[in-house]
């Protein structure tokens, strides 16, 4: 899918989080960005940054792949791979040194060519669980 709204989202994923160029999130968000993810819900610049310095200390070798699943024009539902050796205490789980794989499932509402809004399932959780189960390699 070529538009400008699915490229924006692979740029903001390719700049921030496996880049990990958190000074870019004006770039890709508006400032009054919302995320709902779950029990979860953010706001702001400040918000996203805090969420991502968390995620990249604990995964500090990120690498990540999107999926453009549908773009009607007002809203992008996309769909994110994330692997990254868990090196860094995460929300609660002790690092275990294993790499973990997770899906995220987003949709995000664009505003003036930036991200405005987004709702986001993710598995992270239940991959950390499991690599806690797994006997060491």
């Amino acid at each position: 899918m070529d538009s400008a709204r699915a490229k924006l989202i692979q740029e903001a994923n390719a700049v921030i989080v496996a880049g990990q160029a958190l000074d870019a999130v004006g770039r890709f968000f508006t400032e009054d960005y919302r995320v709902d993810a779950g029990a979860v819900t953010g706001t702001g610049h400040a918000f996203i940054r805090k969420a991502l310095r968390l995620t990249q200390r604990a995964f500090p070798t990120l690498a990540v792949t999107v999926e453009i699943l549908v773009d009607d024009g007002a809203r992008v539902a996309w769909m994110r791979t994330l692997t990254g050796r868990h090196d860094g205490t995460y929300q609660g789980f002790p690092a275990t040194g294993r790499r973990v794989t997770w899906r995220e499932m987003v949709t995000s509402e664009l505003r003036e060519g930036r991200i405005a809004r987004e709702w986001l399932l993710s598995d992270l959780a239940e991959q950390l669980l499991r690599a806690r189960k797994r006997p060491a390699a």
